[in-house]
């Protein structure tokens, strides 16, 4: 997967927590959590955008670190919307879970990649 690749199935993910947020409950519970979800989804994408113009080896690890670590916010929080009843159809929480999950798994590896190679220099 290219870097570009990468950095639109991150602004499609941002985008389907957002779409995802405009059928929430009303309730202060549903509107917190989705709010933090906005943040964190969008986030992973922003930085990743940063991560790739970075400065240093380090300025780049440390953007991925923000990445995953947004990443892994961001599924634990659709779990617990998707436990907590904030949707009437969960299929569109299922697939966000499912491809934040994927994101992680794909941000671990880079990051633990990236550091061996470095070792290697």
């Amino acid at each position: 997967m290219t870097s570009a690749e990468l950095e639109y199935r991150l602004i499609d993910f941002a985008v389907g927590c957002i779409k995802l947020t405009k059928t929430v409950v009303k309730s202060f519970a549903a509107e917190h959590m989705s709010g933090q979800l906005i943040r964190s989804s969008t986030s992973s994408a922003l930085n990743y955008s940063e991560s790739i113009g970075a400065s240093s080896y380090r300025d780049y690890i440390n953007k991925m670190q923000i990445c995953l670590k947004e990443l892994r916010e961001s599924k634990t929080n659709l779990i617990i919307q998707s436990k907590s009843d904030f949707y009437e159809d969960n299929k569109a929480t299922e697939y966000l879970i499912e491809e934040a999950n994927e994101l992680v798994k794909i941000f671990s590896k880079s990051i633990a990649t990236s550091k061996q190679n470095n070792k290697k220099i």
